[in-house]
């Protein structure tokens, strides 16, 4: 089973523009209606739909509201992440930190509203 999470937005070519520019994902297909895109490796997929779109059925019409969905993104190396997207000049709305859990991480957002949690998961200390 594979999965391909989807945003129905008016904000495709923003979220074509974050995902690449951002976070380097690459675009498997696109057409005036619809954004298919991969994780670096391929290991993921996320597509971006027009909202209120002809070719769709009702079920997928209705535009993502900006709230309630987030996406973890898991990294080797999350403090050279960080310091990248810091350079870049991307807003970070959770700063770096170390959980009693293990994860470390931070977050952003995409243009949809979307939190974006980028965490390197370890072992927590005892």
């Amino acid at each position: 089973m594979k999965l391909n999470a989807g945003i129905i937005t008016h904000k495709i070519k923003e979220s074509k523009d974050f995902y690449t520019q951002v976070l380097d994902f690459g675009v498997t297909f696109e057409n005036d209606f619809y954004l298919l895109m991969h994780t670096p490796g391929h290991e993921a997929a996320l597509s971006f739909l027009l909202p209120e779109h002809a070719s769709q059925q009702p079920l997928f019409q209705p535009a993502f509201q900006g709230k309630g969905v987030y996406l973890t993104i898991e990294v080797e190396d999350v403090k050279s992440v960080y310091e990248t997207i810091q350079k870049k000049g991307v807003p970070i709305k959770i700063a770096l930190r170390e959980e009693p859990w293990g994860d470390h991480h931070f977050a952003i957002e995409d243009p949809n509203g979307v939190g974006i949690d980028i965490v390197q998961y370890t072992a927590p200390e005892n």
